[in-house]
């Protein structure tokens, strides 16, 4: 059970750092538009004001006038069908070299392709959209169901302000959100699937991803006033169904609530995002019966982009404390106590010159319990003190040649990793011999 744990630690963390592709400006939504990717984007995947919006109404804004149309009657079912499909694909090769390399295997890894997606991108009818993402994993060798955000989204009038209100169903909390602050779409935009990655990690920050299924409801009042809700169960994806819950490191108990609430404010040069965001949850470790663990994650985000004739800054950051009560894990001697926290935040700074060259610095930590047994003694994974302890950088230099071609350079620093800064796994390891360069390029057609 033990090393279930730190396993399960271990490869979900990797899906919070962001180690399948990122969803990027899609070749189908520019032929829905007929706009450029720069219509919506400032550089894949942030979103600007033109962005946001097309989201917050499902993905459904289109200019092209050769869609399918029946209108609906009071015995006639009415039909709306694109002129095309909303189909693109996405292509991802990679390079990736750490300081020291992982004992026993070769440095400098070469990967083509790292990732292949096929995206269902579009609208679906006046008021339903997608972002539904089938994504190939070079090193598993397998194809399988990547991130989804289906949406119904409409508008009223009130009291002479636009009021958007909709419903969605997703597969990753906080992947609805309109912002690249939240786990799902947050810095940094590219990330390897081969180096470390530290041990620890909130719940909300990506273990759920691509586990379970989710439904809730949106809205935002006069462009500035947003709230949102999503209930999620487990859905355990490539299992025999119903569920026993073997196997899998979380099985939520009842549904796990997700909250969002925001506030923008949009001028000519200036935009500003405020808000907050959170998930509570009951889970069983390998089980649906049995003791639970329980885990409220919460903290505050920010947004900031100032626009210089054609360049913009933008800032963004976010923090997350996550208060756990481990009765499952602790019973099962995967944890020494049971109550535990973890504090988690990021910062970082980008400058877009136009949409063709982008540079970025982001800093990261992570701090919380220590427990031995959670955060076991491992070679390279593992940490010599059971501290979750983790901290460093991110540098990141993109090269648009194309608005649908990204070239990038990205460099990870640590100075400190799993809790220590030398010799963090008692095998020797040093945290600066986790640090990586990653160069990859990234094709959407």
């Amino acid at each position: 059970m033990r090393g279930t744990k730190s396993l399960c630690a271990v490869t979900l963390f990797a899906v919070c750092w962001g180690l399948g592709p990122k969803a990027m400006a899609l070749p189908s939504y520019a032929r829905q538009t007929g706009l450029p990717c720069s219509g919506c984007h400032t550089t894949p995947p942030e979103l600007n004001a033109g962005g946001r919006q097309f989201k917050l109404m499902g993905y459904v804004d289109r200019a092209k006038k050769d869609d399918i149309i029946s209108e609906a009657g009071h015995r006639n079912a009415g039909l709306q069908l694109l002129g095309t499909l909303p189909l693109s694909a996405f292509l991802e090769a990679s390079l990736t070299s750490t300081k020291s390399p992982q004992p026993g295997t070769q440095n400098g890894n070469f990967e083509f392709p790292q990732d292949i997606a096929l995206f269902f991108a579009g609208a679906w009818s006046e008021h339903i959209g997608s972002f539904v993402q089938l994504t190939y994993d070079g090193q598993s060798d397998t194809i399988g169901i990547d991130n989804t955000d289906i949406r119904y989204a409409n508008k009223v009038e009130v009291g002479g302000k636009d009021w958007v209100y909709g419903v969605m169903l997703n597969n990753n909390p906080t992947v609805e959100d309109l912002w690249n602050t939240t786990p799902a779409w947050g810095y940094p935009f590219v990330a390897n699937d081969s180096a470390p990655g530290p041990a620890a990690a909130a719940v909300i920050n990506g273990q759920l991803g691509l586990d379970v299924a989710g439904i809730g409801a949106y809205t935002m009042y006069d462009n500035h006033l947003y709230a949102a809700g999503t209930l999620y169960r487990s859905d355990h994806i490539g299992t025999p169904q119903p569920t026993d819950g073997s196997g899998a490191a979380y099985n939520i108990r009842g549904t796990a609530p997700y909250w969002r609430v925001a506030w923008q404010q949009t001028g000519a040069k200036d935009f500003l995002e405020v808000g907050a965001y959170g998930l509570h949850m009951k889970s069983t470790p390998g089980a649906v019966t049995g003791a639970e663990d329980t885990y409220t994650d919460f903290g505050p985000d920010l947004q900031y982009d100032h626009t210089f004739r054609r360049d913009v800054l933008s800032v963004r950051g976010t923090y997350i404390r996550e208060n756990s009560s481990l009765d499952a894990s602790y019973a099962a001697g995967s944890a020494v106590q049971t109550a535990h926290h973890l504090n988690t935040g990021n910062a970082n700074v980008e400058y877009h010159m136009g949409n063709r060259y982008t540079g970025a610095f982001g800093w990261f930590m992570t701090e919380g319990t220590t427990d031995a047994l959670l955060y076991p003694q491992a070679p390279i994974s593992g940490s010599a003190n059971g501290d979750p302890r983790s901290a460093g950088y991110i540098a990141n230099v993109s090269y648009w040649p194309f608005q649908n071609l990204d070239l990038a350079v990205q460099y990870t620093g640590y100075t400190r990793f799993n809790g220590g800064v030398n010799d963090y796994d008692a095998a020797g390891r040093n945290a600066s011999d986790n640090n990586t360069v990653y160069l990859v390029a990234r094709f959407l057609f």
